[in-house]
């Protein structure tokens, strides 16, 4: 009889160990995050004291005290975290939908875009056809690539509500992309296309 229960103790303790390591891989660690790297795309409002910014097809763009708008292409809202000089330590944009992008082909689309534009060494890390948005679904890519200032990772969102897509950019240069990466998710997240 003890030796039974000893036994069953055992494995109780095992089964609750491996439990536990089950639940602390689940966190918000940065394992848990390179399985999903969109885990940080949940629908929320901006968070209290920020500004928005409207595009001329009515998307929604907040962002945070100290960024400044900035002037780019007609009928958009854009906004940048100036660093020293003219450089640009952050940069978020709304763009309503101008050309032939869908959410499936998104992840193709995206980066053929940055490349018409000149920009280099284009590389794709990843995509989502199902992110969730306040106004709607979406699919986004998290890319980086070079231009002729600087190199640049990038969240780039398109986003379908009922009535009307938009297009959200949210970038940093590569080096500040750590620093730079909790407030540009979260612009991200509180976008409304």
């Amino acid at each position: 009889m003890r030796r039974t229960r000893v036994t069953v103790g055992l494995v109780v303790v095992a089964v609750g160990a491996a439990l536990l390591l089950a639940l602390a891989g689940c966190g918000g660690s940065a394992r848990g995050r390179a399985s999903d790297p969109f885990a940080w795309l949940r629908p929320a409002a901006a968070p209290s004291g920020w500004t928005v910014a409207r595009t001329q097809g009515g998307a929604v763009l907040a962002y945070p005290p100290g960024w400044t708008p900035i002037t780019t292409d007609p009928g958009t809202a854009s906004v940048a975290l100036l660093g020293g000089g003219e450089q640009i330590d952050g940069y978020l944009n709304a763009t309503p939908t101008q050309g032939t992008e869908t959410v499936a082909d998104w992840s193709r689309f995206r980066p053929q875009h940055n490349q018409g534009e000149g920009d280099r060494r284009e590389r794709l890390l990843a995509a989502t056809t199902n992110g969730r948005f306040r106004s709607g679904r979406g699919a986004c890519v998290i890319d980086t690539y070079t231009t002729a200032k600087a190199s640049y990772r990038e969240i780039a969102c398109l986003v379908s509500g009922p009535g009307s897509s938009a297009v959200v950019v949210a970038a940093a240069p590569t080096a500040l992309w750590d620093r730079q990466a909790p407030t540009l998710e979260r612009a991200v997240s509180s976008f409304v296309a």
